[in-house]
């Protein structure tokens, strides 16, 4: 049987299948990089053009009474809070994933006094190392990188926080976020989990493992639209102890007393800094709903039938690329990456055939399975493409190598 043959019989029994109608997709193409910006759910055009004409143009401010644009951050946070196994009151979608990971650094350095060392790997997501080094900057902590084998060894008495992302950016490669933030526990040291590769794509309980803190983004597999706003965790038992750093109006107690001293506001909502971008919060609410309506458990068992179905097809075509994302799917997020060492044309040349996945430096080809809006057909035809363009060798024309601006 063809794989095309097989693919048709996978996504005729897919209980998910008519979820991709949800969605807004170029015609023809095979859309492989969800894990860096989300597909647009039709229903967010309506929805924000409702934000903009009526909520904006009609109410105008009073439509932060009215519309609930004061309550969003944390409405949409309570949203966010069964994907990730926490409760409706320590989750607030507020400022991006970089501005949440500093603030909470540096509330969880506050929060082990005499400790001043970030604990965190080589070729974790660069922003979670800059906000280290920028704290270390200013002398208030001190940045330590194990490899992921020698994380729990690297745990000492200076180690103030575990700054880790639960699936690796890069290669796919899933933490065992239970034993590690135990590790961290008994070491005496706080753990801060990076989601943004995880939440909405695989089962996260992070009260189930006793997490401390948690930071995620808005744009990837919660389809919340280019620079959605972010979201922050904080374990209820850290709350009365919370500091964090950026203490803005909208973090305040009583933000229209206009005291000319901070006070911070109880809970959860401390954690917001600035006006909440309410544009933004409109999709992200939408994405949100659409992910928490399909739910996690239903889209990561189809994102690992999706994943294994692929590499059948290379298999099928006798493609054999290094795969650098881990071999067995329960220990991976919602992609995989292979090696290459012309990985930049190998995807440039994809993209040309309508198949969009993405290039990592120096030589990965990183491809994420969406599994809300991807299709066993788009599987098959993926690995077509891809088992195609290796055999011709149309990766080495110049068009497909000029590596300009890669992102």
């Amino acid at each position: 049987m063809t794989p095309e043959s097989r693919a048709a019989e996978f996504d005729a029994a897919d209980p998910l299948s008519g979820y991709r109608e949800r969605f807004t997709l170029p015609q023809g193409a095979v859309y492989l990089d969800g894990n860096s910006l989300g597909a647009l759910p039709r229903a967010t055009l309506e929805g924000v053009c409702g934000v903009l004409e009526r909520q904006w143009g009609e109410g105008l401010i009073r439509s932060w009474n009215d519309a609930g644009w004061f309550e969003a951050p944390a409405r949409i946070g309570a949203k966010i809070a069964p994907l990730i196994g926490a409760g409706p009151h320590e989750v607030i979608a507020c400022d991006s994933t970089s501005v949440n990971l500093f603030k909470l650094i540096a509330a969880a350095l506050a929060m082990r006094p005499g400790r001043k060392v970030v604990l965190s790997e080589p070729g974790n997501f660069p922003t979670d190392l800059y906000m280290i080094a920028g704290l270390e900057a200013q002398g208030l902590a001190t940045r330590r990188l194990a490899e992921r084998e020698r994380l729990a060894e690297a745990l000492d008495e200076d180690v103030a926080l575990l700054l880790l992302t639960h699936v690796h950016y890069k290669t796919g490669a899933m933490h065992d976020m239970a034993a590690l933030t135990r590790a961290a526990h008994a070491a005496g040291a706080l753990v801060l989990w990076d989601l943004s590769h995880s939440t909405g794509a695989v089962p996260i309980d992070l009260n189930g493992v006793e997490a401390d803190f948690a930071v995620g983004c808005g744009y990837k597999y919660l389809c919340g639209g280019p620079g959605a706003p972010a979201f922050a965790f904080v374990a209820e038992r850290h709350h009365a102890h919370l500091q964090q750093p950026l203490t803005g109006w909208f973090g305040h107690a009583a933000p229209f007393a206009f005291s000319d001293d901070y006070a911070g506001a109880p809970g959860i909502e401390r954690m917001q800094c600035g006006t909440p971008p309410i544009l933004g919060l409109a999709a992200l609410e939408i994405g949100v709903d659409l992910i928490a309506e399909i739910g996690v458990a239903r889209l990561y068992e189809k994102s690992q039938a999706l994943s294994q179905f692929f590499l059948a097809c290379l298999g099928h075509h006798g493609v054999a690329l290094e795969l650098v994302s881990p071999a067995r799917s329960d220990a991976r997020g919602s992609q995989l990456s292979f090696r290459h060492p012309e990985a930049y044309g190998i995807c440039q040349a994809l993209i040309a055939r309508g198949v969009i996945g993405d290039f990592r430096a120096p030589d990965i080809l990183r491809l994420g399975f969406a599994p809300a809006y991807l299709t066993f057909a788009d599987m098959a035809a993926a690995a077509r493409h891809l088992a195609e363009v290796l055999a011709s060798g149309e990766w080495q024309r110049p068009e497909f190598n000029r590596r300009a601006a890669v992102t």
